[in-house]
């Protein structure tokens, strides 16, 4: 169980990224989904041991993270929203490095776990060609790699599919699915479908703070038969969001079509729509 309380955090120039944080995770995957800039990265560093939170704290298991940072790291696996690869260097290379790094000093251990980590991560037939030749999924796949590492219990993945292409979120999203039922595995994106696709678990955070929390279909089916829609025109969309609960407008044909969120009908030629977890995230950051 990964407890977070009360977590604050102000950074020098004055933005407060944290504002009194309280989550409870345990094991499988969840989901934090935000916008850019509302927190996700600093909440994800300050875990992972790379920051200070100013007030609050943070236990996983029996380790108090801010006191026991070294124990805490033992068991952790974190893939940054950016990191650096040597571009010269092969993945097999690479991860025999960090496998020493992380302890593992017997040489036939190490092949043994290198070579168990590329087949997991399909990167096995790749496994010489230099990190500078790869793909951002393979990338992806690599720093997932690395991340498995010494068998973590908790692994933070920040952002991981952002300007991967369909083919490649999928096959990262399949992989992430696979190592995650044993384990915790917060997975910070503003991607929606990501995380109502692989989350039981999730929490929305905007501003710094935890807006919303829950499970993603238990989310949805409180907006049962409460979201509308109707197509307008794009200088009457001001106007709808002055009368009526706006959770989000698209083009459409030319049109816009906006979303609204009421108990009843509401008439006006607006149609019922499905709900769905990114009307969960519209109506909670807007």
């Amino acid at each position: 169980m990964l407890q977070i309380s009360g977590l604050s955090k102000t950074y020098p120039n004055g933005v407060q990224a944290l504002k009194d944080i309280n989550l409870s995770i345990s094991n499988g995957m969840f989901g934090l989904l935000g916008p850019n800039g509302a927190g996700k990265s600093s909440l994800m560093r300050t875990i992972a041991t790379l920051q200070d939170a100013d007030t609050g704290s943070i236990m996983f298991g029996d380790i108090d993270v801010f006191k026991q940072k070294q124990e805490l790291r033992k068991v952790l696996g974190y893939l940054p929203q950016e990191f650096g690869v040597y571009p010269k260097v092969s993945a097999e290379e690479m991860l025999h490095y960090i496998a020493r790094l992380k302890g593992i000093a017997n040489a036939g251990e190490r092949k043994e776990l290198v070579k168990a980590l590329l087949e997991q991560v399909n990167l096995y037939n790749h496994r010489s060609k230099s990190l500078g030749g790869y793909s951002g999924g393979m990338k992806q796949r690599f720093g997932i790699a690395q991340a498995l590492i010494g068998n973590p219990k908790l692994i933070i993945v920040d952002e991981p599919t952002a300007g991967l292409d369909p083919a490649e979120r999928l096959r990262f999203n399949n992989l992430l699915s696979e190592i995650g039922e044993n384990i915790i595995i917060i997975l910070s994106t503003h991607i929606v479908d990501d995380v109502s696709e692989l989350c039981n678990d999730m929490a929305i955070i905007s501003g710094g703070k935890v807006v919303q929390r829950g499970n993603p279909e238990h989310l949805v089916q409180g907006l049962d038969n409460r979201i509308w829609s109707k197509k307008v025109k794009k200088d009457e969309v001001a106007k709808y969001q002055a009368e009526y609960k706006m959770v989000i407008a698209r083009l459409s044909g030319g049109l816009m079509r906006v979303y609204i969120n009421s108990e009843s009908d509401p008439g006006n030629g607006f149609v019922p729509e499905k709900a769905t977890l990114e009307d969960i995230y519209f109506s909670n950051i807007s």
